[in-house]
Formats: C-alpha cells, structure tokens, sequence
C-alpha cells in the first residue's frame, strides 16, 4: 500500500552508523605463512660437504654394535602390543554441535547434527570453472551475502571480505549484493570485485524507502535521534571471522529445513525501544491465529519481573534467515503494525528484537540453528568456540561471554537470572550448582552467572 512517503531532506539528520550483517538472499545470512620445503642435501653452494667415503663391508670394530642392534630389534618385535587409553586428539578436539531442549512434536525432524557429521569436509565447495548455481551432487541453494553499505565504509567491508571469502566463501562462491543509498562509487565496485571469483551485485535502496511516511511527526522523530544519541545507540561497522567453515552454510539449512540461524543471543539496551514488548502483546492478541503452534515465546518471558520481555535478541550482525520466512504474512504483518506504531522512527525498533521476536513467535525452536562453530566479532561482542583448534584464529570464550555487554552500569533495566542463550537452549544448560546462590556469588564480586553446571565452554 501507499505508504503517502514525504522527504526531509531540508533538516540535517544526524549521522547513526548503519548495523550491517551478512545475511542471504533465498537465503538472508590474514595471512597465512606459506612453509617451502626444501630438499635435504649433503652439499649446497655456499657450503662444501667433504666427500665421503664408502666401505663396501663394516670393519670389525662395527660388529658389536650391529649385533646390539639385531636384538634390540628381536626384542622390540616379542614385546605385547598395549593399546592407549589416551583418546585420540582428534576426538580431544572435535567440536560437538549443540541444540536446545525441543518439545516431543518437534522430535521428528531432520538430523542437523548428523548432516554435519557427513557433510562437514567441503563436500559441495565449488571449483572456480564450476557453474556456480549447479553441483554435482544436487542443486545449490538460492542464497546470497547481501550488506548494506556506504562507500564511505569500503575499508571496512574490504576487511570483512576478506576474512568470509578466506574462510568460507572463497570455496562456495556465493553472490554477494551490496545496497547503498546512493550509487557506488567505481573504487567501491573495482575494490570489492578484487576480492572475489563470486558475482557481485550493486543496487541503490529508493529513496522513499529512506524517507518519512505521511503518518509520521517529523518533530518527533528529531527529538527522538536526538535522545537516542545521547544514550550511545549506534555501534561499529567492521565484522571480524575467525574460524574456516568447512561445509555449505545455506545448503544446510535448506536440507534440515532451517528458517533462521544466529550466533550471539544477548541482552539489548531497553532504553532504546521501550513499547516494543507492549506493542508486541497487542499484535499477538490481535493476530492469535499467526502463532506457530509450536512457538516458544516462554523464554524471552522474565517472571520475576511480571512475565515482561527480558530483552534478549539474537544478535543480527551475523544472521542467516530464509526469505521465504521473512515475506510469509505473519512477518509482514508484524512489521506492518510496528511500522504503523512508530516505533522505528520515534524509539529504536531495531532488527535485531524486531528478529527475535519474529522467529520467537512464527517458528518452532526446531527450525532455529545456533551456529556456535563460527566465530565472530561485532565492535565489542566476540565469540569464539571450543574445541576448534587449528580452524580457528581466536581464544575460545564461554557461550555467555557477551550476554550484557550492550547494557551500559547507567542503564536501570534488571538483567533476567539466566544468560539469553541459555534460556533458548533451555533443559541442562539453566541446572545450577548444588549450594550455589546468586546472591552468594555477586557478595564475593561476581556478576552471578558463573553457578550453572555446564560451565559452557565444553
């Protein structure tokens, strides 16, 4: 519909820093020293070996110590073989997918894990003289890594580049589609083309797309950047991959009917979007016959604070989402009664809860994946996995490293008693140690989140 778009191009806005993701597009998700071997020789030019000589039988003084040698070997051969009980160190370091806690209806489905397993070698990477939308063993994925980008950010997005295309997409030559809101520049074009064999596609957003809708106050919406930016809303733009990714990301999630994929879920600034959850409530009884019967809101739901939001989103930086998901009308008709609140313009609805409520509410947990191998590092939020050795360039962290460090000290809102991601997970990974109290371990100076029995580096 008409959405009666006006400009406001004679105010000055200020300048927020855009959040971008590698994301698809059926599908919406160094330097490394090189060993020369050199040959083992007896001489070289620089420096003469003496020249040997040979005898063609040993002399008499070798004799006792060739026969020492025969019955070390004799007894070596008569010694029982032993088996170790050291595991191999491939199974020390062999990194262990992990899935939250399911109801019995969603049991019988697809086996990710198992995928994984047979698949996690590089079985559908492409060559370059590969047709890129063909493989040999079924068709590829629709999928593409779409950013949105100015040309002012092109150092930036060259060194995200660099580091996906090494570590990932160099092998699988996905398409890579950047929009802008102005045309790209050539350097931007001829820069980023550099640093692929894939296609590249670049594409201006329309302007009314960028431009206020008939329903909202301009007055407002200045007052409201102006709040935002008092309280820090808008964050760094550079991207950080530190680990290869030896399998089809996109190929994955298509076979094991995956809608959605994530790898960071943490606590957002509240101050930032504070009708969101109200608004949220209101379309879920308005629109009860768009949830999933299988949806699973519970877990983004504080008890102790009145059953109210508890802030937790997946952290859309690095997203992987069907777009079959994202135009179906349940999605739509979200944003749409979002859009129509404000809330994008007069607080911060931002992707990122806007997501995680979606998928919260239009998908079973079944269809979510928690991509835990990848690691990723957005402005001050880094993960890196366990057990990994070797793939990745990174220290391991635990799974709730990043769980509030986008809540400023001065921020009053109350931080929920389990980390996000465990309350996702859910089942084993909320258990508490025996005798362990939050209380009792934030009187010693912890935060009181270190008492759970899965530690979460395992």
């Amino acid at each position: 519909p008409d959405r009666g778009f006006r400009s406001f191009s004679s105010r000055s806005l200020p300048y927020t820093p855009i959040r971008s993701a590698s994301t698809n597009s059926n599908w919406s998700f160094r330097s490394i020293p090189s060993s020369n071997r050199s040959a083992s020789t007896d001489s070289t030019s620089f420096w003469k070996t003496p020249p040997k000589t040979w005898r063609a039988f040993p002399s008499r003084r070798t004799y006792p110590i060739l026969l020492c040698m025969v019955l070390a070997l004799l007894l070596f051969a008569f010694i029982p073989e032993s088996r170790s009980t050291t595991p191999d160190i491939h199974e020390l370091t062999r990194y262990t997918p992990i899935r939250p806690a399911l109801r019995p209806s969603e049991k019988n489905r697809p086996d990710p894990v198992r995928w994984l397993e047979e698949n996690s070698n590089n079985r559908y990477a492409v060559s370059k003289a590969h047709l890129p939308h063909f493989s040999i063993v079924g068709r590829r994925p629709r999928a593409a890594l779409i950013s949105l980008v100015r040309n002012s950010e092109l150092r930036g997005m060259m060194h995200s580049m660099q580091q996906l295309e090494y570590r990932w997409n160099g092998k699988y030559q996905y398409p890579w589609i950047f929009f802008n809101d102005e045309p790209f520049t050539e350097e931007f074009k001829a820069a980023t083309r550099n640093l692929t064999s894939a296609k590249c596609y670049y594409e201006v957003v329309p302007k009314e797309h960028w431009s206020l809708p008939s329903w909202i106050d301009e007055s407002r919406f200045m007052n409201s950047l102006e709040y935002l930016g008092t309280i820090g809303v808008g964050k760094g733009w550079m991207v950080h991959y530190f680990c290869d990714i030896d399998y089809d990301v996109f190929r994955f999630m298509r076979d094991n009917n995956l809608k959605y994929g994530f790898n960071m879920n943490i606590l957002d600034d509240a101050r930032s979007f504070p009708s969101l959850w109200s608004r949220t409530r209101a379309f879920a009884s308005a629109h009860a016959d768009l949830i999933h019967p299988n949806a699973d809101l519970a877990w983004l739901l504080d008890p102790e604070n009145g059953g109210e939001y508890n802030n937790c989103q997946f952290f859309s930086n690095f997203e992987i989402g069907s777009l079959n998901f994202w135009r179906g009308e349940a999605n739509e008709a979200y944003f749409n009664w979002l859009d129509k609140a404000g809330g994008f313009y007069y607080e911060r609805f931002g992707d990122a809860p806007v997501h995680t409520l979606s998928v919260a509410m239009f998908l079973p947990k079944s269809e979510v994946w928690f991509f835990r191998d990848i690691g990723y590092q957005h402005d001050i939020n880094h993960h890196c996995p366990p057990h990994r050795e070797g793939k990745c360039s990174c220290e391991p962290t635990r799974m709730d490293e990043n769980f509030y460090k986008l809540v400023p000290l001065e921020s009053p809102q109350k931080k929920p008693s389990d980390t996000c991601i465990r309350q996702f997970l859910g089942g084993d990974w909320l258990k508490k140690k025996e005798g362990w109290t939050m209380a009792g371990e934030k009187a010693y100076g912890g935060d009181g989140y270190h008492g759970y029995e899965i530690l979460g580096d395992e």
